[in-house]
């Protein structure tokens, strides 16, 4: 029975997997990270540009290929597909989650249903691994390399070590393969630190193990950057200059910008601040009270404040950085959900704080469940974008969620409020999240992609004003290469003709009046790719094109 019953689990946890990466990916608007991936994606395929990489004709040699490479194959199998291209990043995220939960399993030996639930029902997480750009592959490949690493370091000297040292290796190396050393600072680095700190694990007779992986690593991981120097050394000179002066120029923020790191995790917030807050000094009687899980625990913790240190450390600071925090902040939240599912189950049915604590979660977390209805009923019902049956379904599923909550409170069931917010998401990204898309999204938006559809446009080639600094999201929505145009002059453009030339604002204010007297110009349209609605103040002009067809005067 209990192997039936590890199988269901399994299921339903795939499922919920499939729920969260899957299934609807396609309703925000790709954004400028997600526009240089499957730009760069589209010319590997129809330039065969697979190894030196372009975008938008140019050469970007910024990041590494391996993400893009799964964005190019997703091309092939289901050309200009925003969803298919997702979904190679959402399996991604089903391979990190794969190796979490071995992990938890394994190497820090809990349960690791709960620990899971939560990670797939972090804030970031979830955005994460429905956007098609670098971040998720990275870790969810050293993810992979820390698991096998653990192994090979809590497994005596042998065959195992060598072969889990390897493993991670080819591991850590696709991880440098899909965004260079990023996750080695940001998720494996803190790993080693606490884990040497609170497992004290032994490397006798494990170092020609360790050398092999660290040979390994470097060349799956390497062999791009070798090869690209070789070709264009100065190109890629230049590029490592301007990224490592990204780091210390670029959206700079102070050491502490990163102090409501929390809040990625979205509606985990709090348990998160319960679970470091839970802890006391490690004593005899904590490690008696707490028992197996107080390993695990410290870990998680450790972990996660090492990773949050490391990363304060640097001057630029952006949200999505803070993705591999929540790999440990996850397992430490698990470890206080197992926690009070054990001390809850025992005749005591713990301390007067620990049943306050978790109430106060369970109790929050229903309160803000309750009050969906209205807001989904202020911002999408109301101005047109859910239907009144939709509201009036999520209206039923939201109180019995929250009347879940409730008993798991009254009743002390940890593991019931865990379940009963997953199957919140589960609901709200299978049902929910298509009436989100003009919320989310820009209603008023009037694309560049229209020109697709002109036949007049087909083959033509599309210039943008030599001065303009094009936003790299309309080259995405356009799909096709908008190159600056090299000169102004007469000759010049009458050599390019026919062409369509993007402006902001009449077409004769930015060409020269010579060139009138060989040319004719068709105003094609305006078109607008904000992705903020015209009255937010996010809504930029840099977006905004007028687009004219310029031909040869007969």
């Amino acid at each position: 029975m209990e192997g039936l019953q590890r199988k269901i689990v399994i299921v339903a946890v795939v499922l919920v997997c499939i729920a969260t990466f899957f299934v609807n990916n396609d309703t925000i608007a790709p954004d400028i990270m997600e526009s240089r991936n499957i730009i760069t994606a589209r010319e590997m395929v129809y330039d065969n540009h697979w190894i030196v990489t372009t975008m938008n004709g140019d050469l970007r040699l910024e990041k590494p290929p391996l993400p893009t490479w799964c964005t190019a194959i997703a091309e092939i199998l289901r050309p200009d597909s925003i969803a298919m291209q997702r979904s190679m990043a959402a399996v991604a995220a089903l391979l990190m989650v794969f190796f979490f939960w071995k992990m938890a399993r394994r190497v820090l030996k809990i349960d690791p249903l709960m620990p899971t639930l939560l990670l797939c029902t972090c804030y970031n997480v979830v955005l994460m691994g429905r956007t098609a750009s670098w971040d998720i592959y990275c870790h969810a490949f050293m993810l992979g390399g820390i698991y096998f690493f653990a192994l090979a370091w809590m497994e005596g000297p042998g065959q195992k070590a060598w072969l889990n040292m390897l493993a991670a290796g080819l591991m850590t190396g696709l991880s440098i393969m899909s965004k260079g050393p990023v996750s080695l600072y940001a998720l494996f680095l803190p790993f080693l630190i606490s884990f040497w700190i609170v497992y004290r694990p032994s490397m006798r007779g494990k170092w020609w193990a360790l050398i092999a992986m660290i040979v390994v690593a470097l060349v799956v991981g390497g062999w791009w950057y070798g090869l690209i120097h070789f070709l264009h050394s100065d190109s890629l000179q230049a590029v490592v200059e301007k990224e490592s002066g990204s780091w210390v120029n670029r959206n700079v923020r102070p050491w502490w910008y990163y102090w409501k790191f929390f809040l990625e995790t979205g509606c985990w917030s709090l348990l998160l601040i319960t679970a470091m807050c839970y802890w006391v000094p490690v004593t005899g009687s904590w490690k008696r009270d707490f028992g197996k899980i107080a390993r695990p625990w410290l870990f998680s913790l450790a972990w996660m404040l090492a990773s949050l240190i490391l990363l304060s450390f640097l001057p630029e600071k952006k949200s999505r950085y803070l993705l591999p925090i929540l790999i440990p902040a996850a397992y430490l939240m698990g470890c206080l959900i197992l926690h009070w599912r054990d001390i809850f189950a025992s005749y005591t049915r713990g301390t007067v704080a620990d049943r306050v604590c978790f109430r106060i979660n369970a109790y929050l977390l229903s309160a803000v469940v309750a009050a969906l209805p209205a807001l989904g009923w202020v911002f999408a019902t109301k101005p047109g974008y859910m239907s009144l049956a939709l509201w009036i379904v999520l209206t039923v599923v939201c109180a019995a969620i929250a009347a879940w909550l409730i008993w798991s409170a009254i009743k002390l069931r940890p593991l019931a409020m865990v379940v009963a917010i997953t199957m919140l998401f589960v609901y709200a990204e299978c049902c929910v999240m298509p009436s989100t898309r003009n919320i989310i999204n820009n209603p008023e938006m009037h694309s560049i992609a229209a020109t697709r559809q002109i036949p007049a446009l087909q083959g033509v080639p599309f210039y943008s004003l030599p001065q303009d600094s094009l936003r790299i999201e309309l080259v995405y929505a356009a799909n096709r290469k908008i190159r600056p145009l090299t000169s102004t002059a007469p000759d010049s453009l009458r050599r390019l003709m026919p062409f369509v030339i993007l402006t902001h604002g009449p077409v004769g204010n930015y060409l020269p009046a010579q060139l009138w007297q060989y040319a004719d110009s068709a105003y094609i349209d305006t078109y607008d790719d904000n992705r903020r609605p015209s009255n937010n103040k996010r809504h930029s002009p840099v977006f905004l094109y007028d687009a004219y067809l310029i031909t040869p005067r007969q």
